[in-house]
């Protein structure tokens, strides 16, 4: 198998290098053929690298960057303001071919400005679009945007839904089905960007658009793709791992709210656990910018060692199905 190379923003995120590091070094574990560089303060980096035993500096590198994209900056001033951020040289690294993705936990507003800076487009697209897989009854759901465009066009929504239905492809969905977000199933719901989105892709030629899905639908399973605007998907994202969460909080605490409730807790045990596994935020970290000439995952800014873990894999996972390339292949087709 031939090696893949992530940048790592190494100071992104709540916790930054502590987290990330060891994350890192858990992932060159996993997965032989992997390479990473590190960028950020590499005297921090080292010195937390130097902690681990055994770690295969072969296929782990330091790129010293001096300044760090807080969560709190501008995303002009992260575009001018912060020429050597760890964020922006790990998307240089990527534009230069010295890596083929780069993972980020960082100010996820930056990150898009920096990656459509650095990076750019594909042809005919406008915007990319953040998009991660969200389980459902039946297996899971590509959601898009989740966040990375509050204000959509009519136009954008309808490249989010030609974006998407190629990565669900890519990923292995065969023949998509690609829904619209919607307060309702009628044609006559929505606002007028989704109504006038929804006339767009009944035109789009090979793309399987079957109409509005409710926020029901979408957890019943009834699409593969689901299109919203970012001010809607990201409060949906949210909403859905506070929902996991609270769901999964209220079943433990009925099992042990009594000796009777422990005991058939107890039982209920393996598959509350591996309800907790299916539903964990972590196990689903990872949302990739799509419509970029080269890979970004963004790992949620709180995410943990395992959750950033999962935002590696799937760079990793789109670099293996070489995604980038594969959209551009594709989009022509639905976009000219």
């Amino acid at each position: 198998m031939s090696a893949s190379i992530i940048a790592i923003d190494a100071m992104g995120g709540d916790f930054g290098p502590h987290c990330i590091v060891p994350a890192s070094i858990s992932c060159l574990v996993e997965y032989p053929s992997l390479h990473l560089v590190l960028v950020g303060h590499s005297s921090l980096i080292e010195s937390l690298i130097a902690r681990h035993s055994g770690v295969d500096r072969a296929r782990l590198r330091v790129e010293h960057a001096d300044e760090v994209v807080s969560m709190d900056d501008q995303p002009a001033q992260a575009l001018r303001g912060k020429p050597d951020s760890s964020m922006r040289v790990s998307l240089e690294l990527v534009r230069d071919g010295k890596a083929q993705a780069c993972v980020s936990a960082g100010n996820t507003g930056a990150l898009m400005a920096l990656s459509r800076y650095v990076l750019k487009t594909l042809p005919g697209i406008d915007r990319p679009a953040m998009v991660t897989a969200i389980p459902t009854q039946t297996g899971y759901c590509h959601v898009l945007d989740l966040g990375a465009n509050v204000d959509c066009t009519a136009e954008h929504l309808y490249q989010f839904a030609v974006m998407g239905s190629v990565t669900a492809e890519a990923l292995g969905e065969q023949r998509p089905r690609v829904a619209l977000l919607n307060v309702g199933t009628e044609e006559i719901k929505g606002n007028q960007q989704v109504k006038l989105a929804a006339s767009m892709l009944q035109q789009a030629e090979g793309l399987n658009y079957i109409g509005f899905v409710e926020g029901d639908g979408l957890y019943r399973g009834e699409a593969d793709v689901v299109v919203c605007d970012g001010f809607v998907g990201n409060i949906l994202l949210k909403s859905s791992e506070g929902l996991a969460a609270m769901i999964t909080g209220r079943i433990e605490a009925l099992f042990t709210s009594s000796l009777a409730a422990r005991v058939v807790g107890a039982l209920a045990l393996p598959l509350l656990r591996r309800l907790q596994g299916e539903l964990a935020p972590a196990k689903h970290n990872g949302a990739s910018f799509v419509g970029l000439q080269g890979i970004v995952v963004k790992s949620h800014g709180a995410a943990d060692q395992e959750g950033f873990k999962s935002a590696i894999r799937r760079a990793l996972r789109e670099i293996e199905e070489n995604l980038p390339q594969r959209l551009h292949g594709r989009l022509g087709d639905h976009l000219s």
